[in-house]
């Protein structure tokens, strides 16, 4: 079964209004900023987002927020190096705000995708994380109970691809990527190149096909942090 899409508002044309939407990255890194930006142009609105951060700049997931298309964010780091677009609607109280520590946040969604629905940790125990969360003992110790994260769709980025949906990663870049990937009911790659079935080796693979529902090649895939050094405003105001 050949997964491969001709673009990128083909590979983003099933998001609706209304879905939860995983993102991966880590700041810039392994952060599919075209796929982010095809959305961008569809104009979906009244989405949840999962991500690492809160965005950066005015491209990505800054730019996805400031055009009023995220109706809540769960995170772990609202605050980062330019997150003036969230902070400015979260301030108006237009955008809802779920923190989740992140190492919480990465088995929350492996969970998801390993068929967890629940488990317990001791990060968070008796601060404004912990509220309303059932609490357990265990050895005399404090846990707290976090639910599973799923979502309808993931957007990712990866290094290669082929036709079935196997992926590799570019060092860092993998992070949050393979997880979500794992815990959405769609998946849709970003790949710098997409080669051959047979081409990658088994042993390589990191995200099976199985877990991968539409992939589209990227060539020269462009960098968060690169495009806000340049100042870069998305989508572009026309005059």
């Amino acid at each position: 079964m050949d997964k491969t899409v001709d673009n990128l508002a083909a590979a983003v044309s099933l998001i609706d209004d209304g879905s939860t939407v995983m993102i991966g990255g880590f700041g810039g890194s392994g952060a599919p900023i075209e796929l982010i930006h095809a959305l961008i142009d569809q104009r979906t609105k009244e989405l949840t987002i999962v991500n690492n951060n809160a965005g950066n700049g005015d491209v990505g997931l800054a730019a996805m927020i400031r055009e009023g298309m995220v109706t809540k964010l769960i995170c772990s780091f609202p605050r980062s190096a330019d997150p003036r677009a969230f902070t400015d609607l979260y301030l108006a109280n237009k955008i809802e705000l779920e923190i989740v520590p992140q190492g919480t946040l990465a088995e929350r969604i492996r969970s998801g995708g390993a068929g967890i629905p629940a488990f317990y940790t001791p990060t968070g125990f008796g601060t404004e994380i912990a509220n309303g969360k059932p609490v357990k003992e265990f050895d005399g110790k404090s846990y707290v109970e976090e639910r599973w994260l799923k979502a309808d769709f993931a957007l990712i980025k990866a290094e290669l691809g082929d036709p079935l949906g196997n992926l590799t990663f570019r060092m860092a870049a993998r992070n949050f990527n393979p997880l979500m990937a794992m815990s959405a009911h769609h998946t849709i790659a970003q790949v710098s190149k997409v080669v051959p079935v047979g081409k990658i080796n088994p042993e390589q693979i990191v995200t099976p096909g199985i877990f991968v529902q539409q992939i589209v090649e990227v060539l020269n895939p462009a960098q968060e942090e690169d495009l806000n050094q340049c100042k870069t405003y998305y989508p572009e105001v026309v005059n």
